[in-house]
């Protein structure tokens, strides 16, 4: 097929699956990203996610993921919605979790689509061969979605688009079709600099340079040993995830309200039976966070991080 003719099918066929917005950029090594995640590494500011060390050579080259690919089709979906805000209003010093995470797990919800996605761009194209990713392999997502014209970086190192602001999550795939390609977004930051000024432990600590070992995000999901002593109190009401550098961002002020369902808060986490969440049981825990991306810290961790935050706010 001719590839203009399915750069407007397969556009049309995302946003119909319910994204909110679908680009396409030239699969080839990513020459620029490389050297600044190199940089990151050997600095060790990814902390103890080892990971991201492995399988460098495939992180910044999609061929070597797909042999022979040709492109890479990001498509992003938003995940702003007024029961989180009506609840932040609600309750500004109740204990808090990320707003990705209120919902059902993202890399669920976005697989299904994205498979619904590949099979059709397959029945269009014909025999294609490819793969889906979520926020899984070593794929540098934010940056072939910036690539393919659905944002820019932030100063703090989030992807932002003009619409979406940072509310939004991204999926991609990796095919050996080819379309026509998207032009990268332009940077819209200008000299703000309110992500860096909010941030409690300065993980940002330099434009568009995040040190996990001191993020918020970093300590109540990924770290695997207990949050040092020293980051207690700068924790403030975040017991999974944090949301302060995306709060303060005037783009996401003006960011339009996502509308797939099982992206939308739960209400069971918003509003548990019991505020004290450090005294949930365990099988109150895995009833109240089924299918979320909250189980990734397990139950005794979150609880560990949940007595954290009820000492802060008791203070």
């Amino acid at each position: 097929m001719d590839p203009l003719a399915a750069t407007i099918k397969v556009r049309h066929k995302a946003l119909e699956l319910g994204f909110d917005q679908c680009g396409f950029a030239r699969a080839e090594p990513l020459d620029e990203e490389a050297r600044r995640l190199e940089q990151w590494l050997h600095e060790h500011r990814h902390g103890s996610m080892e990971w991201m060390e492995r399988h460098f050579d495939k992180r910044i080259d999609p061929t070597l993921l797909v042999p022979g690919s040709k492109s890479v089709v990001s498509v992003i979906a938003g995940y702003r919605f007024r029961e989180n805000e009506q609840f932040d209003r609600q309750h500004p010093d109740a204990p808090k979790i990320a707003k990705y995470a209120r919902g059902r797990d993202y890399h669920k919800v976005f697989k299904s689509k994205l498979k619904k996605l590949f099979r059709y761009t397959e029945e269009l194209i014909g025999d294609i061969q490819g793969r889906i990713f979520v926020d899984s392999a070593p794929v540098m997502d934010k940056a072939w979605a910036r690539r393919a014209g659905l944002g820019w970086i932030g100063k703090n190192s989030n992807l932002l688009n003009k619409s979406h602001g940072s509310w939004f999550l991204i999926g991609e795939m990796i095919l050996d079709a080819a379309f026509v390609y998207d032009a990268p977004e332009t940077d819209h930051c200008g000299s703000c600099t309110q992500c860096i000024d909010a941030c409690p432990t300065d993980a940002i600590y330099e434009p568009f340079k995040v040190d996990s070992n001191r993020c918020i995000s970093y300590l109540t999901i990924e770290l695997k040993e207990n949050i040092p002593d020293r980051y207690h109190e700068d924790l403030g009401d975040w017991m999974f995830g944090c949301d302060i550098c995306q709060d303060v961002c005037p783009w996401n002020r003006k960011s339009e309200y996502g509308h797939i369902h099982d992206l939308k808060p739960r209400g069971r986490v918003l509003h548990p039976p019991d505020r004290n969440w450090s005294s949930i049981t365990e099988d109150e825990f895995d009833k109240l966070f089924e299918g979320s991306p909250v189980r990734r810290a397990g139950y005794e961790r979150f609880v560990k991080q949940a007595e954290i935050v009820k000492k802060n706010l008791d203070k």
